[in-house]
């Protein structure tokens, strides 16, 4: 008898939904459930590497999302110290042909709205808001997702993809809270004619400084620009999105050059959050709940990679769940593909924080050293691991 339960899913954020989108368009239906009043995604911009597009192409998203991002011409590296440019990455027509699409930046609210509209868009999704799922039971034959509210759900399975805090990885994993880095980001959006008119660039911009850096780049058809800034502070908790002053912001840039800490003068109603990740875990599955996303792999945002290995995770769970006849190996199958890869992203990250953005002195000289040397080629050579694929295997899939 075909299986007509419903796929339960703990979160509406981009993984929640791109997994409701790619098991639809296996024909699964699913029941997607959000602990917030209403679906959306606040934050700021974020980064798609050509792995991203290769996932909306799969999730049959990709005119949509591509008609919402900037196209940058550059990712660029500066020294925050001097101010000079330590190399840059082009991400022209030789970079889009060797990996069949291209790098782009978006405003994730944006990018929300182009799943969220595609998911209601669909007769085999429903979406249920005021929905936060605490917790699970299951008997072999089905899955039962229990609510805040006291309702209970069942389906064949459930998805945790209810992000850093996720109550679904509480009971998979039971491996107590995030680890906090104390790494603290501050984020600001700015009208582009706020912005120093000399570094309005086309490009992914990072200025690498002791134990600090920042990143600007153009968002939403070129209306703002996005700025995050980040210092190495010891922050001893997690925080999320707290209002904070300039004058709090720019005590990390105290040290480094005068345009990089102009950038920073030009922010407004700047947010701080200190960042948390955690070390790999093989434990992903536990009967028949998978984590999914930041519930599974958070990671660092170093690597800018967050939401495009939710999405790999998205396009790999629902193929396997629509090429295997059995359950239990659709999902052992999908943890089997996507650890290795996402545990690389996760620890690759950490290191990119070390080595390239914060290093100091002698680490900073070998890290320029280093990176001015290598070629166009030498580069996508270095990343082709990464951007090559879903996320279903290295070539594509």
């Amino acid at each position: 008898m075909a299986e007509t339960r419903p796929v339960l899913i703990a979160g509406g954020g981009i993984g929640g939904l791109a997994v409701a989108l790619g098991l639809a368009q296996k024909g699964i239906r699913s029941i997607l459930l959000e602990k917030a009043a209403a679906l959306g995604e606040i934050g700021a911009g974020i980064q798609l590497g050509p792995n991203a597009f290769h996932a909306f192409d799969y999730l049959g998203v990709g005119e949509a999302a591509r008609n919402m991002a900037v196209y940058i011409d550059q990712l660029r590296l500066m020294d925050a110290l001097t101010a000079d440019e330590i190399t840059h990455i082009d991400l022209g027509d030789s970079f889009r042909t060797r990996f069949g699409n291209p790098y782009a930046v978006v405003h994730r609210g944006d990018l929300h709205g182009v799943f969220l509209r595609a998911c209601q868009n669909h007769e085999l999704i429903e979406l249920r808001v005021s929905s936060e799922v605490v917790g699970y039971e299951q008997d072999g034959l089905s899955v039962t997702a229990k609510l805040g509210n006291g309702e209970r759900i069942t389906g064949r399975l459930l998805i945790g993809a209810d992000g850093l805090w996720s109550n679904i990885r509480k009971q998979v994993t039971a491996d107590g809270p995030p680890r906090v880095s104390g790494h603290t980001t501050y984020r600001s959006v700015i009208p582009t004619e706020q912005m120093p008119e000399d570094l309005r660039w086309n490009a992914a911009t990072l200025w690498a400084g002791p134990k600090c850096h920042i990143v600007h780049y153009p968002l939403s058809g070129w209306k703002v620009f996005n700025l995050v800034v980040t210092c190495h502070n010891d922050a001893p908790e997690p925080v999320a999105g707290k209002p904070v002053s300039e004058d709090e912001v720019m005590k990390g840039f105290v040290h480094v050059h005068e345009r990089a800490q102009n950038i920073i003068r030009h922010g407004t109603n700047w947010k701080l959050w200190v960042l948390c990740d955690r070390d790999p875990t093989e434990r992903w599955i536990d009967g028949r709940v998978a984590l999914l996303g930041d519930a599974a792999h958070p990671m660092l945002q170093y690597f800018a990679q967050g939401a495009c290995q939710a999405m790999e995770d998205a396009v790999c769970l629902s193929h396997m769940l629509a090429n295997h006849d059995d359950q239990a190996a659709a999902l052992e199958a999908y943890r089997a593909r996507r650890f290795p890869r996402a545990a690389k992203v996760q620890l690759m990250s950490r290191a990119i924080g070390e080595h390239i953005y914060h290093p100091a002195g002698d680490h900073a000289r070998i890290r320029n050293a280093i990176m001015s040397a290598k070629s166009q080629d030498e580069w996508c050579d270095d990343i082709a691991w990464l951007y090559g694929g879903t996320g279903l295997g290295a070539a594509g899939g």
